[in-house]
Parts: structure tokens; sequence; C-alpha cells
């Protein structure tokens, strides 16, 4: 199956659109897939080419401050930027949705999201405030991004920096996008978490508590949680073929 790979800029959101070229023009489950901390989206497109060949419309988003978007440097406010990035992909969400939606190319609102770490955090984050999310995949992500920011604090304090007491009610946005802390809007959906045990960036314990709070529960039937024994902060060919074919599943 050929591949189109169409450069778009929505509202001056950069994003490659890859879809296969004989369904271009037709109406089709679409994917957002988000990159990670210092990516960009060109360096998806091998996953995005993979879920394209199921039929998808596949969306590739440069995160603010990242790709065409990067230009200024890290703020030297600890986690500053990288929060920055996550809230600007939850704000642009809809934009990117409402331009397919317009032009006919989403096919009765078949929204599948996904991503890698901080793609991964958006992921769950988008999760727990758009139900018209039917499928997701958070890859190296956290569903408890406000117990993450809190280790990021503790960290920055062990290494002897310093942050302004102003920071944390600067991000307070994030407790209203933790998933943890809402865990029913997952609602019966399928979701996908995939982590591994040895991963140095973000705590694939912060994933195992998740999975023991909501394990029982109705809501989480078809979540399913996915690890990676002695894997760390990569995402291998494997790894994209698994995701792939849950999303060709459920989506």
């Amino acid at each position: 199956m050929k591949m189109m790979i169409r450069k778009r800029s929505i509202n001056d959101i950069p994003i490659l659109e890859v879809v296969p070229k004989d369904l271009a023009n037709q109406a089709l489950p679409l994917i957002i897939l988000y990159h990670g901390w210092r990516n960009r989206k060109e360096l998806m497109l091998t996953h995005g080419r993979k879920l394209a060949a199921h039929g998808f419309r596949v969306i590739l988003p440069d995160a603010m401050h990242h790709g065409e978007r990067k230009s200024v440097k890290i703020s030297s406010i600890p986690s500053m930027t990288f929060w920055s990035s996550i809230q600007y992909n939850i704000a642009e969400f809809t934009t990117i949705l409402n331009y397919f939606a317009k032009h006919d190319w989403l096919l009765e609102r078949q929204i599948g999201v996904g991503g890698y770490s901080m793609g991964g955090i958006t992921t769950a984050a988008l999760l727990s405030n758009h139900p018209e999310i039917k499928v997701a995949a958070s890859i190296m992500g956290t569903p408890a991004p406000a117990a993450y920011v809190k280790l990021m604090f503790q960290t920055v304090t062990e290494r002897g920096g310093t942050f302004s007491k102003d920071l944390p009610l600067v991000l307070s946005w994030i407790p209203q996008f933790d998933l943890s802390l809402k865990p029913e809007t997952i609602a019966g959906r399928p979701v996908l978490f995939w982590h591994g045990t040895e991963d140095p960036k973000i705590p694939y314990q912060q994933v195992a508590d998740f999975e023991s709070q909501i394990k029982n529960e109705a809501f989480a039937e078809q979540t399913i949680f996915l690890t990676g024994q002695e894997e760390g902060h990569l995402v291998t060919i494997d790894l994209m073929d698994e995701v792939t074919d849950f999303f060709a599943k459920h989506l």
C-alpha cells in the first residue's frame, strides 16, 4: 500500500499527515500520535506509516518548543518548557480534530490518540477530559502527572537546585488533567499502557501503581498494561507493532 505524506500547518501547528494514497480524500479513522521531549514529528514517521497501512489517517504534530516550533532555548526554570509543551498539546488537540472533521476526512468521530514519553503523558491527560477519544495508547508516559511534577521538584532540590515558590501555582492546571485522580473517565474505552521497568526518566512505578489502582474496576475492563522487563526509555520496532495491532483491533 503506497503512503502519502502531506505537510500541513493548522492554525500555525505544523503537522505531518500520513495516509494511504488511494484513501487520502476519504473519511477515515484518525490517530494523533505525539512525540516525546526534545523530539520532533519526523521521527514518528516509521510508526505513522505502520498505522496508516491499516487504513488510518495518522497525524504527527510538532509540540510547542520542538521541531519547526523550536525558536527559543529551553527555559532555565526547571520543567517549565516540558510542561508548557504538554499544555500546548492539550490546548491544540481540538483544533486539529476540527480541521479534519470540517473537511470530511474524519470517519464518524473515530478518534485514536497515542504518544511516547511526553506524548504518552499528553495522551493520558487528554483521556481524562475528552470522551470523544475512542482508543488510546500511552507509551513510556505517566497517568499521574501531578505526582510526576512533584518528583521533578524533589529531584531539583536533591541536586542542590532551586525553583520559584510560584512555580507549583503556575503548574496548578496539571491535576485537572491527571488520569490517576479521575480514573473513571476511562469509561470502558480500550487503553494501552506500556512502560519499561528500568526507565530512568519516567518512573515505571507510577504506571504500576495505576494498574493496581484500577485493575478491578469495571471502567478498566479494556485497559491493558504491558511491561518491558529490564527495558528502559526506548521504543522498539516490536513495540510499535504491538501498539499498531492494538489500534487496528479497537479503532
